[in-house]
């Protein structure tokens, strides 16, 4: 399972989504989910989206990618989902969110990892 942390990577690029947070997530989503129906990214992918971020996107899961609301911090929804499934890999820069998530055998990769892989 892929687990992203939508906050980091939609941060890590200088778009101007500091402007419309909601509207960020939305077209983030959207880009997540066709790279997953393009086979870009292999199902399945949760995208944890939290704070503002949130109202861009419903909770849903739909053609293997789900979207969750992280009821608090963004950090201990990544992890928790993480731990519960083996082999998980995490999508985030969060140096102490990747050591988390490597205490629970899971691995982590960096932002750009996926950007590349996302249809514009």
């Amino acid at each position: 399972m892929l687990v992203i942390d939508a906050a980091n990577v939609i941060g890590s690029r200088p778009t101007g989504w500091w402007r419309d947070r909601p509207g960020a997530a939305g077209r983030f989503v959207g880009q997540v989910r066709a790279a997953v129906a393009a086979s870009e990214v292999d199902a399945p992918v949760t995208i944890v989206l939290e704070g503002q971020f949130r109202r861009g996107a419903d909770q849903s899961d739909l053609d293997g990618v789900a979207v969750v609301h992280a009821a608090g911090e963004g950090d201990d929804t990544i992890a928790a989902i993480a731990a519960a499934h083996d082999e998980s890999v995490v999508v985030t820069a969060d140096r102490e969110l990747a050591g988390r998530v490597r205490s629970a055998h899971g691995s982590v990769v960096g932002p750009r990892w996926l950007l590349d892989r996302l249809i514009d």
